[in-house]
């Protein structure tokens, strides 16, 4: 155990490189283990839309040096109609973003190792101690944190997290130039951010359009393969034949054409966490998983899960005698449930219901939203069911019977 620790970051995404930065910055002896070699890091893992909205931006001093466009608005948009709310965000460089991160860490003192896949814990009488990585290269902490993402080689033999196929969202998107952002008929995307359901585009999911300046754009497709791609999906499609139909059909792609090199993959899983940490050991990001179900914001998530992660072990250590039982870390499950996801469970059922309404209900939905006041809308937003309630008609009667029976059948 000469190669020790007091925190071991397997990871370097946003959540666990804010975490090993959070940390580093109190001080604290910080390594970070990173699968990809650090002259192509992020290439393998560039996979984020990389939409964000301004309070992420300024609690966590993001640079205006990552930011390929600041944005006004968020526009939704149904088969038919659109609604339009004022909300100051930005569309960052992902790369760009994740890269600055490591920097920013290392200039705090903590220590990256690239080429540096995690693959088991390392478990002294039924507790982590260290990781191996690498094949058989072996690192030891005080406490350990799986930042790796849906893989969670860690979380997952520690049981501690159960991510289920059932909720992955599988998401494609390519960067595009000569995008007509302000077509006669649609809403204008100039420094917007626009979502659109519409299960012809993407059943059970979602589309999106974020201005990135100019005629560029980032354009994807993501959904879960759940009851509602059953319902409105065809199997014989993948993701990327959605994706083609929507820029083969939509007026505002026809001259617009993909930027070489500048495709994107990605997935996450939108449900519930089982656990969150155990004895040594936090998982954090989409380890947990940790995305915003309904808008699917992960950035700004993942990194109040980092922060909630670094505060956990700062308190653990500042004791006479540093306690890292699953006792003492369980402060980072209540951080987790008050601050980084207070409304997790019913921001999902929202989501879930919302993916189960017909295209039909999408266009009286924007209608409903555009003829709500402010209070109505922040109070849905926050999952206020006083507030939620104003949107649901005697004609959903049945959309809610039907989601009332597939829970019970879970």
């Amino acid at each position: 155990m000469s190669d020790h620790h007091d925190v071991v970051v397997a990871g370097a995404g946003p959540a666990g490189a804010q975490c090993a930065r959070d940390l580093a910055q109190r001080g604290y002896d910080v390594v970070v283990l990173e699968a990809e070699p650090e002259a192509e890091f992020p290439r393998q893992s560039n996979k984020s839309t990389a939409g964000t909205f301004a309070s992420m931006m300024g609690a966590f001093g993001v640079p205006d040096d990552v930011v390929m466009q600041y944005t006004d608005d968020v526009v939704l948009e149904s088969p038919n109609r659109h609604f339009v709310q004022q909300q100051p965000g930005a569309v960052l460089e992902f790369a760009d973003f994740k890269q600055w991160l490591v920097a920013e860490g290392r200039k705090h003192g903590a220590e990256y190792r690239f080429q540096a896949r995690a693959n088991n814990p390392i478990t002294e009488n039924g507790k982590i101690v260290g990781v191996k990585y690498a094949g058989d290269e072996e690192v030891y902490a005080d406490i350990i944190v799986d930042a790796t993402g849906p893989a969670a080689p860690l979380a997952k033999k520690l049981g501690v997290t159960n991510l289920k196929r059932r909720n992955q969202a599988i998401g494609i998107e390519w960067e595009m130039e000569g995008v007509d952002v302000d077509h006669d008929g649609y809403a204008d995307l100039r420094d917007s951010m626009m979502l659109r359901l519409d299960h012809d585009l993407a059943p059970g999911g979602y589309s999106w359009i974020f201005h990135t300046g100019g005629d560029t754009a980032k354009v994807g497709v993501c959904y879960i393969q759940d009851e509602s791609f059953q319902q409105y999906g065809d199997p014989e499609k993948g993701i990327d034949d959605y994706l083609e139909y929507w820029l083969e059909t939509d007026p505002r792609f026809a001259n617009a054409e993909k930027i070489d090199g500048k495709q994107h993959r990605g997935s996450a899983h939108i449900q519930m966490p089982s656990s969150l940490s155990t004895d040594n050991f936090m998982a954090i990001g989409d380890t947990v998983p940790t995305v915003d179900p309904l808008w699917g914001e992960g950035i700004h998530k993942c990194m109040e899960s980092a922060r909630a992660a670094a505060i956990t072990a700062d308190r653990c250590f500042m004791e006479t005698d540093p306690d890292t039982s699953a006792e003492a870390l369980s402060i980072y499950d209540d951080l987790w449930h008050k601050r980084v996801a207070p409304n997790m469970r019913t921001r999902l059922t929202m989501t879930q219901l919302l993916y189960l309404a017909s295209n039909e209900r999408y266009d009286r939905l924007m209608a409903d939203l555009q003829s709500a006041d402010i209070e109505t809308l922040s109070g849905a937003n926050e999952g206020g069911w006083r507030s939620l309630l104003q949107f649901i008609h005697t004609s959903d009667i049945p959309l809610l019977a039907q989601f009332a029976r597939e829970r019970l059948a879970e």
